[in-house]
């Protein structure tokens, strides 16, 4: 096992960092640093920037715009943008949809949408959690009834995020009542702008509109937009969500997160509490980027997708930025109303649904003790 990067992937690093200094648009970042709101204009524009270079979707095959970089450069360009602080790349076309329709759709589903995914002409959301199934997912019940060469479906999905930004969304409904619970679930394709959908705010504690109710009422969506087979999306599932839970660490962005606490924790360093969290929070985090790299040592010697025990990623990344917002709200002011303070007192609010999100950590100890341990 080789945890260290070569010299070539240490000039590629180089490479990326300078790109991403002289070409992020200083609005961009500076929005990041200040943690304010980014409208769907700010993540469109980023996108477009990245997708004008040629590196918006590295993971892709290169028929289809990718990159040809090996996993551990496609590792090291992720954790790059978070160090640098850039907008996020909204992963619910780019990474979601886009590996499933890479692996599972049609010729022709791949000519459709692909392009327009990676130019960002249409914005994707994810419509899997419902009222009732957000982790126990296989318990969904919006429900597709095929219809000659349409399928009508209703339902509601819940927490969906940036639905009100999105032209198109990916949904696991129920197309049969199957003897086991994972057996007739499809994975369908739907226009947003389709009549019967709609499209009401969840508001977060933050304050922020980021997540929604989707209704879904006698909505028609094309039997052309099925992937895969009927009945089957729950495999299509499983292999999207080991995609989303590998990109959960976002180490990089954790580091740039640290550096900032310390920056203005200093006064706080006199407090012998305070500084072993600190120091304890750090080393967890090294610890995490090594098992990173050991799970890209791996993929990269076996050149297969992420298995079961990717969900320490998912574990422990949310957990370390859930524990770098406490410390920041220990250390700054909390009868402070500038807007430093205003900022990390949302982001600490935000940030707590970071171990619910792509299967809660609950969920994740449970597919590691089932599918990695064998308990």
């Amino acid at each position: 096992m080789d945890l260290n990067y070569s010299q070539d992937e240490l000039a590629f690093r180089d490479e990326v960092r300078s790109w991403l200094e002289a070409n992020l648009p200083q609005d961009l970042r500076d929005k990041v640093a200040g943690y304010q709101h980014l409208s769907k204009d700010d993540l469109v524009r980023w996108h477009k920037v990245l997708a004008k270079q040629g590196w918006v979707a590295p993971s892709w095959p290169k028929e289809w715009g990718g990159t040809g970089w090996n996993v551990v450069q496609r590792y090291i360009f992720e954790e790059e943008l978070g160090y640098v602080g850039a907008p996020p790349l909204i992963p619910f076309g780019l990474t979601m949809c886009a590996s499933v329709l890479l692996q599972f759709g049609t010729d022709a589903q791949k000519k459709r949408f692909l392009p327009r995914i990676y130019n960002g002409d249409d914005f994707w959301c994810q419509g899997y959690s419902e009222p009732g199934s957000g982790s126990d997912l296989a318990s969904l019940k919006t429900k597709a009834v095929r219809n000659g060469d349409h399928y009508v479906v209703n339902g509601q999905k819940i927490w969906t995020t940036l639905a009100h930004y999105a032209d198109w969304i990916f949904c696991l409904v129920r197309t049969d009542a199957g003897e086991k619970r994972q057996d007739g679930i499809s994975f369908l394709l739907m226009d947003m702008k389709a009549p019967g959908i709609t499209v009401r705010p969840l508001i977060l504690m933050d304050g922020a509109h980021e997540v929604n109710e989707v209704f879904f009422d006698d909505v028609k969506v094309p039997v052309e937009n099925l992937v895969f087979q009927e009945g089957k999306g729950w495999t299509v599932a499983k292999y999207l969500l080991g995609h989303e839970r590998m990109n959960t660490g976002r180490i990089g962005e954790s580091k740039r997160q640290l550096a900032k606490l310390k920056s203005f924790a200093a006064p706080r360093m006199r407090d012998m509490r305070f500084r072993d969290r600190l120091s304890r929070l750090e080393v967890e985090l090294m610890a995490l980027e090594i098992t990173n790299l050991r799970f890209l040592d791996r993929m990269r010697r076996s050149g297969q997708p992420p298995g079961a025990d990717v969900s320490m990623l998912k574990i422990k990344g949310t957990e370390i930025q859930q524990s770098i917002t406490e410390l920041m709200m220990q250390a700054a002011d909390p009868a402070g109303s500038d807007e430093f303070t205003n900022s990390i007192k949302k982001r600490y609010l935000s940030m707590r649904k970071t171990t619910i999100y792509a299967g809660s950590n609950e969920i994740q100890r449970n597919i590691i003790a089932k599918m990695t341990l064998g308990l």
